[in-house]
């Protein structure tokens, strides 16, 4: 059977959650817990994915999730395949860690999103592990209140939820943290919470569900990229032509920096934001797969040392979105 695709826009809220498989609680220790949350920090920077909150506790992780133009999977593969990689080679064991595939739910609404964020940071207090959030290490509960440095969490994206200024959104989001303890909901597994029941978001207006969500939860920079439908072909010849590089020079064994750079930034945007396969760009490109996926690494390095680069991952996006939107538009004509 199939597994059903992942619904990915621009500014979707996701709760996300999984445990750890083998009966293990591997995240007691604080050496292993401080390696995940540094990976969760450096996968979060890297894909532009936004922190609304987390927990870490033994055998399980929470994240409240924003995606930017990097679809979900990609942050949250990366940071379950390393933590099982490292964790294996530690324990010197082979196997899966986790139980599965992580789990994502769609947060369609602000009043989940709220309870979304103080379920989570009050997972410590419903587990029994304190009293007091504050007292949690492992948590983006600190974050919110400047204890933690740097945050993981978005924290400004986050008090605006609550309030009008930091002092207020901080008091707000308190009072809403202590006031929850008793709610039904709050002591819930994932899969009988509000937000986590199955089905879609709910048509507003006759509007298309997820149109409707984007234009109410969306709050990436610039506007959400409406992408056509491409196939490698149309996509590597639109984006050699925005980038200003022949592709008989993609297809090249030229190394010079403008000619290495190009090849780059289109197999990450390739990959990334129109959903194609490595192994098709390269042969596209006249490149293995391997020396594709290595480019890929590189770009991705570049994006998180580099913040121009992803502004020009993103014009290169826009661009290609726009002049493949143009061609279906002629075809129809």
């Amino acid at each position: 059977m199939t597994r059903p695709v992942r619904v990915h826009f621009e500014g979707a809220v996701f709760h996300v959650y999984n445990r750890l498989a083998r009966g293990e609680r591997v995240f007691d220790q604080a050496a292993e817990a401080q390696r995940f949350v540094e990976l969760l920090q450096e996968v979060t920077q890297r894909d532009g994915l936004a922190i609304f909150a987390w927990c870490l506790l033994g055998n399980h992780y929470h994240l409240a999730a924003q995606v930017g133009r990097v679809p979900l999977e990609r942050p949250i593969r990366s940071l379950q395949q390393r933590t099982t990689r490292g964790v294996n080679a530690r324990q010197r064991v082979f196997g899966p860690l986790w139980q599965g595939r992580y789990k994502a739910k769609l947060v369609d609404s602000q009043r989940y999103l709220d309870q979304l964020l103080i379920y989570i940071h009050l997972n410590p207090v419903v587990a029994g592990l304190v009293e007091d959030p504050v007292e949690y290490r492992w948590s983006g509960h600190r974050d919110l209140l400047g204890l933690s440095a740097p945050p993981i969490v978005d924290v400004d994206s986050v008090l605006r939820l609550f309030g009008k200024t930091r002092r207020a959104a901080r008091n707000s989001y308190i009072q809403q943290l202590n006031g929850a303890m008793d709610a039904e909901w709050i002591g819930a597994a994932p899969g009988q919470l509000p937000w986590w029941r199955l089905g879609r978001p709910k048509k507003e207006d006759g509007d298309d569900p997820e149109t409707a969500y984007r234009e109410k939860m969306s709050r990436v920079q610039g506007g959400v990229v409406d992408r056509p439908t491409l196939d490698v072909d149309e996509f590597i010849a639109h984006g050699s032509e925005a980038l200003g590089v022949p592709l008989v020079e993609i297809q090249s064994r030229l190394r010079g920096e403008a000619v290495v750079r190009a090849r780059e930034t289109l197999a990450i945007v390739g990959v990334e934001r129109y959903g194609l396969r490595c192994v098709d760009l390269a042969k596209i490109m006249n490149k293995s797969p391997d020396s594709l996926t290595k480019a890929i690494a590189r770009a991705s390095r570049r994006r998180l040392k580099n913040p121009e680069y992803s502004g020009e991952l993103d014009s290169l996006d826009e661009a290609v979105a726009k002049s493949g939107w143009g061609l279906m538009n002629d075809g129809k004509a």
